[in-house]
């Protein structure tokens, strides 16, 4: 199944992602530009790289490179349809709600003027 992957806009055309990408390494980069391309591409997707959050309609992708973890929180679209809304380096074992609650807003925010 091919998807497509898409970035969140805010009405006033800020993109969360994009400022979070604008942070980041170049190597940091690659590796997320390559998992990216990884999610778009295969059928099944693995749970390392790919997981629904529970109790929510966002989902992670999840980037490791060396200790560092990185996620991206999106939300389907379409079916195949992947909006990116936000993005956080990981420094602890619980994923930050104020990220969660951030992808949540967002993707309601996207439903509510792209439907």
């Amino acid at each position: 199944m091919k998807r497509s992957i898409k970035f969140y806009r805010t009405e006033d055309d800020k993109c969360p992602v994009e400022e979070f990408f604008d942070t980041l390494e170049d190597k940091v980069m690659s590796k997320i530009m390559a998992i990216l391309k990884y999610v778009e591409e295969q059928d099944i997707i693995p749970i390392k790289f790919f997981k629904k959050l529970i109790g929510t309609e966002i989902y992670e992708i999840r980037i490791m490179l060396g200790n560092n973890i990185y996620r991206l929180f999106c939300f389907f679209n379409k079916n195949s349809i992947i909006i990116l809304t936000n993005g956080f380096q990981k420094k602890s074992q619980k994923t930050p709600k104020n990220e969660i609650d951030k992808a949540e807003k967002y993707r309601l925010d996207y439903l509510r003027r792209n439907i």
